[in-house]
């Protein structure tokens, strides 16, 4: 025979999960706040709208914050705004920068205006809470830079290089300092995704080498040396500190070359996609493609390029990223380019490669060909120590086409610096 215990398990789940979201304190004050005109109403809401909806399970809580947020900014909710986010900020199922991405975003799809009344409410707020309003800083309007591009700047002497900086969002003491340094034909945007993830956490800096993006371009064939000497003084006028350097293709070469020459510089290396030395057969190769970009200019070369940038699986399927770079490369003046090969083509680090004492780790891609995999093992076996990490189904740009791999080589080695 069934019984009906009086135990309502719809209304008890939602005033469970009011509690989680809302809060003890609020949740209180309502059931206080209950009487016989707007009871039926408290129990309505709490059984439809917080056991239903915010109990199922095919959204995490936070989401469903931040859509409830983003809700009630569109809809001008006020009241029901303040609610949510103090109750966010309070439990801190929000952080502060995380509250403030969900007005920047609103101003888009809800308009300036609703925008702007939501950070006036959400700033009221902040200086309610306890702990909240210190972290709040006077800010020159003048500074602010794009936290997905970083501050831009260029460096004072010649020639001059265009860096951006990425300050970390979330420092500790296990924050470094990192320079992330670019391929053959591409610029410092080559790392975007990467620069962003590392910097929740790490100082990061990406920069154009000479002859590249918007850095100098001197005249004339550049040698490895003089890259590695523009790495240095990067290193000492932007870092000022020990940094963690990651390098692709020639970013891994400049790489080597810094670490030899200036190893206090470095504190760990990263090499990705890259060599220390061709062999004789191999430089008529550099040769021609100098030649075909003296004859035709960029276009003589792009497609070739893009054929050693990136498998033929990416490319057929990730044609608009391929545009982009190809784009890129069109766009790179002719005469850094050709003084870049010559750098590249004559790189020679390979026989001095054990002088190298600080950690590395020595990225491949098992489909380039452009830095096959055995070159990496023999950087590897030359430096005392290195790790090598083979990254499926990558070609010569892994960072672009294996960005999540990629990703989790780097994180896992700068967390043992």
């Amino acid at each position: 025979m069934m019984s009906n215990d009086g135990y309502r398990h719809d209304l008890e789940r939602g005033l469970t999960q009011r509690r989680r979201v809302l809060g003890d304190e609020w949740v209180d004050r309502a059931l206080t706040n209950a009487n016989d005109f707007n009871v039926e109403f408290q129990d309505f809401i709490t059984r439809f709208a917080w056991n239903e909806i915010w109990s199922r399970p095919g959204l995490n809580e936070r989401t469903r914050r931040i859509i409830v947020l983003s809700i009630t900014i569109a809809l001008g909710r006020w009241e029901e705004f303040e609610i949510h986010v103090r109750a966010a900020l309070q439990s801190q199922a929000l952080t502060i920068d995380e509250l403030k991405e969900v007005l920047m975003q609103s101003a888009v799809y809800a308009g300036v205006p609703a925008a702007n009344t939501a950070f006036t409410h959400a700033l009221k707020i902040l200086r309610e809470l306890d702990g909240a309003a210190a972290e709040l800083e006077a800010a020159d309007l003048f500074g602010v830079s794009h936290p997905g591009a970083g501050h831009l700047g260029h460096t004072a002497d010649r020639p001059s290089l265009h860096y951006a900086v990425r300050e970390p969002r979330a420092p500790s003491s296990a924050t470094r300092t990192i320079v992330l340094s670019h391929a053959l034909g591409c610029d410092l945007s080559m790392w975007d995704e990467l620069a962003t993830a590392l910097s929740a956490t790490h100082r990061v800096i990406t920069y154009d080498h000479r002859g590249h993006g918007n850095s100098e371009t001197p005249a004339g064939a550049y040698t490895l040396e003089q890259l590695a000497e523009d790495a240095a003084r990067l290193v000492a006028a932007v870092a000022r500190e020990p940094v963690v350097w990651i390098g692709l293709s020639m970013g891994g070469m400049v790489g080597q070359e810094l670490a030899l020459r200036h190893p206090a510089q470095v504190r760990a290396l990263v090499i990705a996609n890259s060599s220390g030395g061709y062999e004789p057969e191999a430089k008529p190769m550099w040769q021609q493609r100098i030649d075909a970009v003296k004859s035709g200019g960029m276009h003589a070369i792009v497609e070739a390029v893009m054929a050693r940038y990136f498998s033929d699986a990416f490319r057929a399927a990730r044609a608009g990223t391929v545009a982009r770079f190809r784009r890129r490369v069109l766009t790179t003046d002719a005469d850094g380019y050709i003084g870049c090969c010559h750098a590249v083509m004559n790189v020679d680090t390979l026989p001095r490669l054990s002088q190298i004492k600080m950690p590395t780790v020595v990225i491949a891609g098992e489909l380039d060909q452009g830095a096959p995999v055995a070159m990496s093992e023999a950087m590897a076996a030359r430096i005392n120590g290195a790790q090598l990490v083979v990254i499926p189904n990558a070609s010569h740009i892994s960072v672009i086409e294996q960005p999540a791999r990629f990703r989790a080589a780097v994180e896992k080695f700068v967390s043992t610096t």
